[in-house]
């Protein structure tokens, strides 16, 4: 198939430290062209790939030493791509839905995978306008906001196995890796780490609009002994964190899409101990990847249990649920149903053109190609 990824261009693809969405991106990416697909990643030009690089901005726009407006040059990516559709059998977003109007009017099939959190109030009347748009979930939880959006898919996010270095026997530290904001409850982290008198070692990212969130609430902790704040790492220094640490603290606050973290710790056979929100308990296997709990006193207490999980049966459920050709098998079975029922509904056209002059009460809706309209008599709660 030739294939088009539109990755997000705050950072690039893969990201030089923090960035879940352009690193599942990457993986993804590299997985298809493995398979033999020919792939065009729409990226900033920063980036790397085995797929052919069409860059929109020299370099991804978080780390640019010019400030940029990223709405400019996503429309200017979005305006490249509906230039270039017709030479794709399929586009495949992972980007703001600056695209749905714009794809009413192009035939080229497509799909956008939403990677982050639904429950804001602002998406139930953007996914009810448009809901002819073909989305795929991160996990079957983020979707339960929006059960009017036309879901086509769930597909886990994964990671190619030889990126991370699976080590047997545990560290003597506790790991928290990610972002610096009240979602991802460091504070927790912290608490965890003192009441068990453990290390913490603690590599995030720090976003401008959580500045005061860490100045306030994280670093009056930083001059405890058993805190360290490493601050963002690369993909090393992230397989040498993980892998060395006894466990992973996911103490999140918040409905977690994926937890991509969760994944890269239990590829390197370090158990996780995840706070029951979200995603969590469809990625986690309890009992086999680490320990899920309700609160912060069964965390202390998971602590103590932490050396019964075996970490070859950790590495082991990541390789069988995770890996990277996984999720590559995942979106071409997708993909192939898009372009089968595209291919249909083109085959079908005069018959369509004939009944719906006939029956003009009975045109979908924006006068959309059949394939990615809700199959037919489908009700959509609101």
């Amino acid at each position: 198939m030739k294939i088009a990824q539109i990755a997000p261009l705050h950072e690039s693809v893969p990201p030089h430290a923090y960035g879940g969405t352009e690193r599942v991106v990457h993986y993804l990416t590299e997985a298809l062209v493995a398979q033999g697909h020919e792939v065009t990643l729409f990226a900033s030009g920063d980036s790397v790939t085995s797929a052919q690089l069409y860059p929109t901005v020299p370099e991804a726009l978080r780390l640019a030493p010019q400030r940029r407006d990223p709405l400019a040059w996503h429309l200017m990516q979005l305006a490249e791509i509906a230039r270039l559709a017709g030479d794709f059998d399929v586009v495949h977003f992972h980007s703001d839905p600056l695209h749905y109007p714009l794809w009413r009017h192009i035939s080229t099939p497509q799909l956008t995978t939403l990677h982050g959190r639904l429950d804001l109030p602002d998406l139930k009347p953007l996914y009810t306008e448009f809901r002819d748009m073909p989305v795929v979930s991160i996990s079957d939880h983020q979707r339960r906001p929006l059960p009017m959006a036309h879901w086509i898919g769930t597909v886990y996010n994964g990671l190619p196995p030889d990126r991370y270095t699976f080590r047997s026997q545990a560290g003597d530290y506790l790991a928290f890796l990610g972002r610096i904001s009240p979602e991802k409850d460091p504070e927790s982290a912290i608490q965890i780490a003192i009441r068990t008198g453990l290390p913490l070692r603690m590599a995030a990212k720090v976003d401008p609009v959580d500045q005061e969130y860490f100045e306030t609430r994280i670093r009056p902790w930083l001059d405890h002994p058993l805190i360290e704040f490493i601050g963002e790492v690369d993909e090393a220094g992230k397989d040498a964190l993980l892998g060395g640490a006894l466990a992973l603290l996911f103490p999140i606050a918040w409905p977690e899409p994926f937890g991509l973290v969760m994944t890269e710790s239990m590829a390197c056979g370090t158990p996780v101990i995840a706070f029951r929100r979200g995603s969590v308990p469809e990625v986690m296997a309890d009992g086999v990847t680490g320990l899920v709990v309700e609160d912060l006193e069964q965390a202390v207490a998971a602590v103590g249990r932490i050396g019964e999980i075996d970490r070859a049966a950790c590495r082991a459920w990541f390789e069988e649920h995770f890996s990277a050709e996984r999720m590559a098998r995942g979106y071409t079975d997708l993909y192939g149903t898009l372009i089968a029922s595209r291919a249909e509904a083109v085959y079908d056209l005069p018959r369509a053109v004939r009944a719906h002059a006939s029956h003009p009460e009975d045109r979908p809706s924006h006068q959309l190609p059949a394939y990615i309209h809700p199959a037919a008599g489908e009700e959509h709660p609101e």
